[in-house]
């Protein structure tokens, strides 16, 4: 209809025969939240007592101006604005759109897309960090209109922004999912103990485990003793075997006997960073053996449940060249130690 939105309140007991102009919530506590009646559903007489239950004596008969769009169609267009690559969207529920994974991979976010989103009044995008490793069917994101209606003028500029960053960034959408590609990995393991036999290494599985997380395989592990050469050699074994990634376990620390920092430099990588402002992981290495990642690894990988390996290990794997900026951005909000 032309003219303005009017929105009608209605007694449940008169409101049989009419829709509903917006999904009804019930909700039990500790048991099930999630709609009870969908928008446009016609009340019948015996929808009366469920209603009743979930405390809704009134419900509201809308009216929809052209210029106006109900709260669903209003998620709708947001989240298909927003969405790119890998993503799959859910129909709209309780004035909600969940955009979500259609794969493994990394989340991208475009922070500086929701932020501006967020800033224009009476609706809400909500999302995953950035680069956050997802599986499939994960929600990425949600869009919601705040209000039962909101002007078209209001979406429209969420998709002039999400317009402006696509033209921006090579016709990718501002919510995305990098998937992760098959790196095949050869590990190095560092100690004179290891290698003695003296302890058993416990570096290894721990590796293997975290690199076939992200559909990664190992193709070989070769154990060291402290000594520059045999690292420099058993690295270079697996640049010849067409490694895409080499992990270097152990020998991190700033004790004499630790070589794997001088190692990595003297099979010559291009060191990105010795170490990171993240707890724990501050003593991780990354460098690069032309566009192969070599990571000097330390003790807290082996022992703690979340490092800065785990960071950047995803982002690798799906594709990305990690940079000094990457490592810098690290500490704001890289205190893990104590979090489970």
């Amino acid at each position: 209809m032309s003219g303005k939105t009017v929105v009608r309140e209605v007694k449940v007991e008169e409101a049989v025969g009419l829709p509903l102009a917006h999904d009804l919530t019930q909700i039990v506590p500790g048991e099930f939240k999630g709609r009870l009646f969908k928008k446009g559903h016609v009340i019948r007489e015996e929808d009366i007592p469920a209603l009743l239950r979930i405390g809704k004596e009134h419900v509201y008969v809308l009216h929809l101006a052209e210029d106006d769009l109900h709260e669903d169609d209003a998620a709708l267009r947001m989240a298909k604005a927003a969405a790119g690559t890998n993503v799959r969207l859910t129909e709209p529920s309780e004035g909600k759109v969940m955009l979500k994974a259609a794969v493994p991979g990394l989340a991208k976010i475009a922070k500086s897309f929701v932020d501006e989103v967020n800033a224009i009044e009476s609706i809400a995008l909500a999302t995953l960090p950035d680069n956050t490793p997802v599986r499939p069917d994960q929600s990425l994101a949600g869009t919601r209109a705040i209000p039962l209606f909101v002007p078209a003028s209001t979406v429209e500029r969420v998709e002039r922004l999400a317009e402006r960053w696509s033209e921006a960034n090579g016709g990718e959408r501002p919510i995305r999912v990098k998937p992760y590609r098959r790196l095949r990995v050869g590990v190095v393991t560092t100690g004179g103990e290891v290698y003695k036999g003296l302890v058993e290494d416990k570096f290894g599985p721990v590796v293997k485990a975290k690199v076939e997380q992200f559909g990664s395989t190992v193709i070989g592990q070769r154990i060291c003793p402290d000594d520059t050469e045999r690292i420099v050699e058993a690295i270079r074994h697996f640049v010849d075997e067409g490694a895409d990634m080499i992990l270097v376990t152990g020998g991190m620390s700033v004790d004499p006997d630790d070589r794997t920092p001088g190692a990595i430099r003297a099979a010559g990588a291009r060191v990105v960073s010795q170490g990171t402002p993240m707890l724990p992981g501050s003593m991780l290495m990354v460098a690069y053996l032309g566009e192969i990642p070599v990571l000097g690894l330390p003790g807290s990988v082996m022992h703690d449940k979340y490092t800065a390996f785990d960071v950047l290990l995803p982002r690798i794997c799906a594709g990305e060249t990690i940079e000094r900026s990457d490592i810098t951005a690290m500490g704001y909000g890289g205190l893990f130690a104590g979090r489970a």
